[in-house]
């Protein structure tokens, strides 16, 4: 059997382009010996020492690729393993949502059969882009142990709130955003609850469109700190900013759409919010937010601005206005304005938050009542440590038509925050608050003035997974 035709049994194994280099080496080879046998008195011949070099570099040529092969898996599998755990910053403002995020498809993963041609292989121009359409998913959750001196009050483990935050880009441009929260309120059920689904959309830094549910735009807390407590730096949010359903007196929530996105200031670092949707419900014991039916026709509309200045790193300051129309029962129409202006100073060892707030309540016809409310919190890290002070106020009037309950609230919280890990923290934390309620009395309804000073010591660890 000839060198030659063992040379070409060899070659049905090799890949397109090694076979065609070592034809054409053939050829060359061959090539004379054909144009030396038309000649009558040549003798042809083989350069077995060629042939057997030609060998060589093919079993070099198929180490290789096989080296090349080995190389190219490790990187889809490393690239998958990044694509798994990455998500978007939670504690990010609204009105600067990060870009969508290119993940890597799993290695392995296939679409559909039914998009697959009759040769079981699926066209180019079919295939799913699994990178824009994978889940990403991160955990965030809290254990606590409880107590206070405030009369009714006991001292109790408590399970915070388990929140999923997923997320999913459809395309460079447009990304969807979930967070699903599992809680445990004071009658030790468990609920389900999705605090945001949201649909958001960049057509550039100038503009960007979201629709959904999603966190109101009224001040900086509400913006910048989401369901996640892990992120901030205390136990709880500040009076102010608690949740509704927690008891809160603001519009945490709305459904509806927004807009935001920079205005052309230079080094000032201008930014816009605009949202318009389903105002808070005037039923005390229904859902406070309007998921599926609004009330009543009016929208609510808030209108935020705030300014990241090159000069001052880690500064913010801004202001919103929400307005809304609510109908108390037993109550006329009352037109609702909250004005915030805040101005804080973020950075990685140092935070200085500082905001306040004006509630406006005008019932039609009738009194108007002015709830002024401010905290400040101020915090530095030293290593692992960081302490933290935070002072907070809210003066409603006894008569207020939509929160009489809530009257004068103000006083201290010192803590500590121990960062465990990079995903574990522990904090400690002290309040001291001084109250002025109004309650019922021998079935009568009076006004109640009462001083008293309760305190109150939780111990909490927050982690993500």
């Amino acid at each position: 059997m000839s060198p030659v035709y063992l040379l070409l049994m060899k070659t049905r194994s090799m890949p397109g382009n090694a076979r065609c280099g070592l034809f054409l080496s053939c050829v060359l080879l061959v090539l004379p010996v054909s144009l030396q046998s038309q000649q009558p008195q040549s003798t042809p011949s083989v350069d077995v020492g060629t042939i057997q070099e030609l060998l060589n570099r093919i079993a070099d040529l198929e180490a290789s690729q096989k080296q090349l092969r080995a190389r190219v898996d490790q990187l889809e599998e490393a690239q998958s393993g990044v694509a798994a755990t990455n998500v978007a910053p939670q504690s990010l403002s609204v009105s600067a949502a990060s870009a969508p995020v290119k993940s890597e498809p799993p290695k392995g993963e296939s679409t559909s059969a039914a998009q697959s041609d009759q040769s079981g292989t699926m066209p180019e121009s079919e295939h799913m882009d699994l990178n824009r359409t994978a889940l990403n998913i991160r955990g965030f959750g809290d254990f606590g142990f409880y107590g206070g001196t405030q009369k009714g009050q006991t001292t109790s483990f408590s399970i915070g709130q388990t929140n999923l935050f997923i997320t999913s880009n459809l395309s460079e441009r447009i990304r969807f955003l979930t967070e699903m929260v599992f809680e445990v309120h004071e009658d030790n059920a468990f609920s389900v609850d999705l605090e945001r689904v949201l649909l958001e959309g960049s057509l550039n830094d100038h503009l960007k469109l979201s629709a959904g549910r999603y966190h109101t735009a009224i001040g900086y807390y509400n913006t910048a700190y989401h369901h996640s407590t892990w992120f901030q730096t205390a136990t709880e949010r500040p009076y102010i900013f608690e949740y509704e359903d927690e008891g809160g007196i603001l519009p945490i929530h709305m459904v509806g759409v927004q807009a935001t996105g920079q205005i052309p200031s230079g080094r000032l670092g201008l930014h816009y919010i605009f949202e318009v949707g389903n105002g808070r419900t005037s039923d005390p014991f229904a859902e406070p937010v309007q998921n599926y039916v609004d009330e009543n026709g009016h929208k609510a509309m808030n209108v935020a601005a705030f300014i990241r200045p090159d000069t001052v790193p880690g500064l913010q300051a801004g202001f919103s206005v929400y307005r809304d129309v609510r109908v108390v029962p037993n109550s006329p129409r009352i037109d609702e304005t909250v004005a915030d202006a805040y101005a804080v100073l973020i950075r990685p060892r140092f935070e200085w938050l500082n905001e306040a707030l004006m509630i406006r309540h005008a019932p039609e016809g009738q009194h108007i009542y002015e709830t002024p409310a401010f905290y400040s919190q101020i915090s530095e890290r030293f290593g692992m440590y960081r302490p933290y002070l935070r002072y907070q106020y809210i003066n409603a009037s006894s008569h207020e038509p939509v929160f009489p309950h809530v009257g004068l609230r103000t006083g201290p919280s010192i803590g500590m925050r121990f960062d465990v890990t990079e995903s574990a923290a522990l904090k400690l934390q002290y309040d001291y608050t001084t109250l002025r309620r109004q309650g019922p009395i021998d079935g009568k309804t009076c006004v109640q003035l009462s001083m008293c000073a309760p305190s109150a010591v939780a111990a909490q660890v927050d982690f993500k997974f």
